[in-house]
């Protein structure tokens, strides 16, 4: 009887799970749907680093907006990956495809998810054929270190023949929705296009849910772990496992000697973001590191996705992205929950309304605002003077240079801010912090939970 007890809890557990997983509404859905409905559709290609929901959401988009969906994980299935072995004609491959699964693969109908592609170079050179001879058929190829297998085994990339999205962990207006907190997400937005404060009771409200976030972050899973207990004990057991995942794969994509130089500089991060100069230094990472040493292994982990690289710019005028110092950068991890795990920060200290944690507490804002930025697609740039003043991050919006001064905590004293908007003639900028919203002097105050307001 108790082991029947047991199978029963254990299975309602799992069909929690998967209620709370098909509550988690992701902003790829709509750019997913946009793809499907396209005239000029080609077969698309889905980025992004481990465990933040690709395949989940491909097999719930092709669920809800298809007949049917074929799932073929090409890192697991040896047969499925020797179907692109014989030629790559689409159709032949499809037939190759059915015979392999089983199922019926149709024209407009069936949604076909090539997973890892990755592991296989000619199923990704395949995606020429099906855009040229066979675009009825509608594939999506999902990768989680595809930037990584191109440049180690120099795949021939289909350039020009592939539409391409990259997806992220939860933003902090995903994670509202999948706490129910829609209605909370909406009164953001509106007062982000009024500048009008926002009701105290719902700004402190909003503060202590982006306390919440920067804890848990937007792994997938452990939103869903904090969704269904709504405490911080379980989460740093999924939190550890991912970023396992993670050095894993630093081992299994790269030769001995140079995953360790990756897992060097991985390793180093919290250390480079717990400095005031927060720019990334090889001599972080090892005793008479340089360039040299560490160069590859740091564009490794950019191209893994598992690091947000912002670039230093020397001038803020239109096109900010011709002054870049390509020696000069900062590394941000893309989870800031797991940026919180890896530094082994107490999550008593980030939820304390009495500011605690020094300088590593506006580490992991500035951390969550190059994350929400990456999201809505804006390349990240920061701003250096000699020395003598530093910006967190510049933007550009159209015709416009939009500097961005991040403070943690209600303290916005800092003169970096006024010395480059003098300096560049700068109308609008930029002051995010955890003041309510405003309007000063051209200077808008955007508090810390609107960043994801903030679009290209």
């Amino acid at each position: 009887m108790c082991g029947k007890i047991k199978k029963i809890r254990i299975f309602t557990h799992i069909k929690i799970r998967i209620v709370n997983y098909c509550k988690m509404k992701r902003k790829i859905e709509d750019k997913l749907l946009q793809w499907k409905n396209s005239p000029k559709r080609m077969p698309l290609i889905l980025n992004g680093a481990r465990q933040v929901g690709k395949t989940y959401s491909l097999k719930l988009f092709g669920s809800q907006h298809y007949k049917n969906v074929v799932h073929i994980n090409l890192e697991a299935n040896f047969r499925a990956r020797e179907a692109f072995d014989t030629d790559l004609v689409a159709t032949n491959i499809i037939e190759r495809l059915q015979a392999i699964v089983g199922q019926k693969i149709e024209r407009h109908n069936t949604l076909l998810i090539l997973d890892e592609i990755q592991a296989s170079e000619r199923a990704l050179t395949a995606l020429k054929s099906f855009c040229e001879e066979e675009p009825d058929y509608h594939v999506v190829a999902a990768g989680s270190l595809l930037g990584v297998a191109i440049n180690r085994e120099k795949f021939s990339f289909p350039v020009g023949k592939v539409d391409e999205l990259n997806m992220y962990p939860l933003d902090f207006e995903e994670f509202l929705w999948a706490l129910g907190k829609e209605k909370l997400s909406s009164t953001i937005r509106e007062h982000y296009q009024s500048n009008e404060p926002m009701d105290e009771a719902l700004h402190n409200e909003a503060i202590i849910w982006l306390k919440r976030y920067w804890i848990t972050g937007g792994m997938p899973a452990v939103v869903v772990e904090y969704i269904e207990n709504q405490n911080f004990n379980n989460i740093s057991e999924i939190q550890n496992r991912i970023l396992n995942e993670y050095v894993a794969d630093m081992a299994k994509y790269a030769d001995s000697r140079t995953s360790v130089k990756i897992r060097a500089c991985y390793n180093s991060i919290p250390m480079q973001l717990a400095k005031e100069n927060r720019k990334f230094q090889y001599k972080v990472v090892q005793k008479g590191g340089s360039a040299s040493i560490f160069g590859e292994s740091v564009e490794w982990l950019v191209s893994s996705g598992v690091v947000l690289k912002c670039q230093a710019i020397t001038q803020g005028t239109i096109p900010i992205a011709v002054f870049v110092d390509l020696s000069d950068f900062k590394l941000y991890l893309s989870d800031t929950g797991l940026l919180t795990m890896k530094s082994q920060m107490p999550p008593s200290m980030i939820l304390s309304e009495i500011p605690i944690g020094g300088n590593f507490i506006g580490a992991l804002a500035e951390n969550y605002v190059a994350q929400a930025l990456t999201v809505n697609n804006f390349p990240l740039y920061y701003w250096k003077s000699d020395n003598r003043a530093e910006l967190d991050f510049v933007i550009q919006k159209g015709e416009f240079v939009i500097p961005i001064e991040v403070k943690s905590g209600v303290n916005v004293r800092a003169k970096s801010l006024g010395v480059f908007n003098s300096k560049y003639g700068i109308q609008k900028s930029i002051r995010t912090s955890l003041r309510n919203f405003g309007l000063e002097n051209g200077i808008k105050s955007v508090p810390l939970y609107a960043l994801f307001c903030v679009v290209p």
